[in-house]
C-alpha cells in the first residue's frame, strides 16, 4: 500500500463560500485531488442528480473516513469542479481540507447546495488542463496529485485529449477516470460503445492510474465510493474491470469524438 492522502477543500460556491476549513499555503497533505465532473447536455437531469449524490455519499462514507487515517498526514485536499466545453469549467467547491467526519460533512453539503447546471459540448482536455492549474497554483504540498475525471462522452472540443493527457502526466499529476456508460449508444448521438476503452487508452495516465466504468445507475454510488477510497488509500485496483494501464496501441481512436462532431455538424 503506497502513501495515502489528505484532502483540503475550501468551499467556493457559485454565489460565495461556505464555512469550510480553508486550505493554508504550504499545507502538508497526503493527496491533492480534483474531482472533475461532467455537466454537458448529454447528461440528463436525473443523471446529474445521481452523480452529485454519489459524491456526497462517498465523501461521508465510513470507508472514505477510514481511508483518511491511512496516510502519514491523515488529511487530504479536495476541489470539486464541473466541466463541459473548452471554456466551461467552474469551481463548485474550492480547495478544502478534510481530516475527519465534520470536514467531510461540510464539504458534502457544499456540493449538495450548489445550483445544478448543464452546458454544451465536451472538452475532456479542457477539464484536464483546468484541473492541473488548480493543483499547480494552490500552494498546497501533497504527497500525490490526482485529477479524477467522470464523464459520459469523448472529447469533441478544445485541444486533443491524448497530448494534453501526456503533458499533464509529465507535470507529475495522475489522471483517473470514471466513464459513465448508462445509455445505449444512439446513431443520432455522439456516443460510442467503448467509452471505457477510450478512457483507458486516451484519458488516464500516471503512476497507478485506473478506470472504473459505470454501466448502470445501480452501480453509480458504489463505483464513486470505490474510486475515492482507492485514491485516498493510494491503492491500484485489483479487479479486472478496473483497468490501471493504458494499452500500447489505442483500441479506440483518441480523435473519434472530434471526427464524430465534424461529421454531424461540420465545424
Amino acid at each position: 500500500m503506497s502513501c495515502m492522502r489528505m484532502w483540503l477543500t475550501a468551499v467556493a460556491l457559485l454565489w460565495g463560500p461556505l464555512a469550510v476549513p480553508e486550505a493554508r499555503a504550504d499545507e502538508q497533505v497526503d493527496v491533492e485531488l480534483v474531482l472533475a465532473v461532467d455537466v454537458s447536455y448529454s447528461m440528463d437531469l436525473d443523471e446529474l442528480a445521481l452523480q452529485r449524490e454519489g459524491y456526497v455519499n462517498a465523501v461521508t462514507s465510513t470507508e472514505f473516513l477510514n481511508a483518511l487515517k491511512l496516510g502519514p498526514n491523515g488529511k487530504v485536499a479536495i476541489a470539486y469542479m464541473e466541466w463541459a466545453g473548452s471554456d466551461e469549467q467552474k469551481i463548485v467547491v474550492d480547495w478544502t481540507l478534510i481530516g475527519g467526519a465534520d470536514d467531510a460533512r461540510r464539504f458534502a453539503e457544499a456540493i449538495r447546495s450548489a445550483p445544478v447546471r448543464r452546458v454544451y459540448r465536451t472538452s475532456i482536455s479542457g477539464a484536464m488542463e483546468f484541473g492541473a492549474g488548480l493543483i499547480e497554483h494552490n500552494a498546497i504540498k501533497g504527497l500525490r496529485r490526482v485529477i479524477d475525471i467522470s464523464g459520459d462522452g469523448t472529447n469533441n472540443q478544445g485541444a486533443m485529449v491524448e497530448p494534453t493527457r501526456d503533458d499533464v502526466v509529465a507535470r507529475g499529476i495522475t489522471i483517473n477516470g470514471l466513464p459513465l456508460m448508462l445509455k445505449e449508444p444512439a446513431g443520432s448521438m455522439l456516443d460510442i460503445g467503448e467509452l471505457d476503452a477510450y478512457y483507458e487508452d486516451c484519458v488516464i495516465g500516471g503512476p497507478g492510474a485506473f478506470v472504473i466504468p459505470v454501466r448502470g445507475t445501480h452501480e453509480f454510488a458504489s463505483a464513486i465510493k470505490t474510486k475515492l477510497v482507492l485514491e485516498i488509500a493510494g491503492v491500484v485496483p485489483p479487479k479486472p474491470q478496473m483497468v490501471h494501464r493504458a494499452a500500447d496501441a489505442p483500441r479506440v481512436s483518441c480523435t473519434i469524438g472530434e471526427r464524430m462532431w465534424m461529421e454531424r455538424w461540420g465545424n
